[in-house]
């Protein structure tokens, strides 16, 4: 079969995907099931069952008075909603209001497993190889995000561990550890909520790699700002982009100061070694365990990117302005300075605003 063709393929209906897409419809692509021959064409490819992206798999608890990082779509704003109602609830029923909204016909479920250049010719396509056929595309936005690519340290006797490990992307409430011991491995904001959340029900014990360096400021919008200018150089120079929070330190939110007052915010070394009822730590002593939690973060899911060999030795991709420095068909949007909410939104009409300066030039 094939390829079918598109001007742009956009990978991943999430916030930096539909922000490409509605930005790309704005400047004259349309979806290529509804395109009139001759028209500039973009197909949005998402491997989820429905709308909302990382959105419908967060926990339950995680509510939208307390859920970090909501960033309107562009164009359309956040519908008001219940402080208490519980965020999986109301944000993908939100992303699926636009995508009907901006009739940007999204492709679901598709998974992508390959991005390849078609031949040697730097001006050719980009083929986008899925599991319901392939793709031919001048440029490739790909959105897909980090949360399907949970991070697991390793650790010395991990496997031997008799009792319950989990990540935050498999965490789902609470209830689950009443009156268990939880250590809870993690600094950034999502090990703090949970803490807070779970030391309700259970004995918690938070442990970290390095002592958090506690901000007063709020986690503002210019705290973010700050963020993704720091992460920016590291992308450029094709290093692992980092986490916001090594960036920006912690910040005291409203579950950081309610673990505070409670007395269970209290930070413990990284263990050396875990056992078969516990973890080691570094002064020799044996801390028990139930469940050992890690709240350790994710790293962008790239790997059907790999056949175009952008990776540095380091780990990472150069990118500059979310384009790629080694293969500039190939644009990467909620990667590294814009992983945020807001850098997302951005990064998405930057991107579709510079294939439109490209293809007018090449007409020119």
């Amino acid at each position: 079969m094939q390829p079918r063709p598109a001007d742009v393929v956009v990978i991943g209906a999430g916030q930096a995907g539909l922000s490409a897409a509605y930005h790309l419809q704005r400047l004259g692509y349309a979806p290529v099931r509804q395109a009139s021959p001759g028209s500039e064409t973009f197909v949005v490819l998402d491997a989820e069952e429905a709308p909302g992206g990382a959105w419908q798999h967060r926990w339950a608890s995680l509510r939208m008075g307390t859920v970090n990082g909501i960033h309107e779509l562009p164009g359309f704003a956040v519908p008001p909603a219940d402080p208490g109602a519980a965020s999986r609830d109301i944000l993908p029923a939100y992303f699926a209001a636009y995508e009907e909204r901006y009739a940007l016909d999204v492709v679901r479920p598709v998974r992508v497993r390959a991005v390849r250049r078609e031949d040697d010719d730097p001006t050719g396509r980009l083929l986008v190889e899925t599991d319901q056929g392939a793709w031919a595309a001048r440029h490739v936005i790909n959105a897909t995000g980090t949360w399907t690519r949970p991070f697991w340290p390793r650790y010395p006797g991990q496997r031997r561990f008799r009792r319950r490990q989990l990540h935050v992307a498999d965490y789902v409430s609470r209830d689950e550890f009443a009156g268990k011991r939880v250590i809870i491995v993690g600094a950034g904001i999502s090990a703090v909520q949970l803490l807070d959340e779970i030391s309700h029900v259970a004995d918690t014990y938070w442990v970290t790699r390095r002592e958090p360096e506690w901000v007063e400021d709020a986690f503002d919008v210019p705290a973010r700002v700050a963020a993704i200018a720091g992460v920016e150089e590291r992308v450029r120079r094709g290093l692992p982009p980092g986490s916001v929070i090594s960036v920006t330190g912690m910040h005291w939110t409203p579950w950081a100061r309610s673990a505070q007052a409670r007395g269970v915010l209290v930070r413990h070394p990284m263990f050396t070694e875990i056992e078969e009822e516990g973890v080691r730590m570094p002064d020799g002593t044996f801390v028990g365990a139930d469940v050992i939690l890690w709240a350790t973060g994710f790293r962008p899911a790239l790997d059907h990117l790999a056949p175009l060999r952008l990776r540095t030795p380091e780990g990472g991709i150069r990118v500059a302005n979310g384009r790629s420095l080694d293969e500039p068909r190939l644009f990467l949007i909620g990667y590294g300075p814009s992983q945020s909410t807001i850098g997302a939104n951005r990064a998405g009409r930057d991107a579709v605003r510079a294939i439109v300066a490209g293809r007018a030039a090449a007409a020119a």
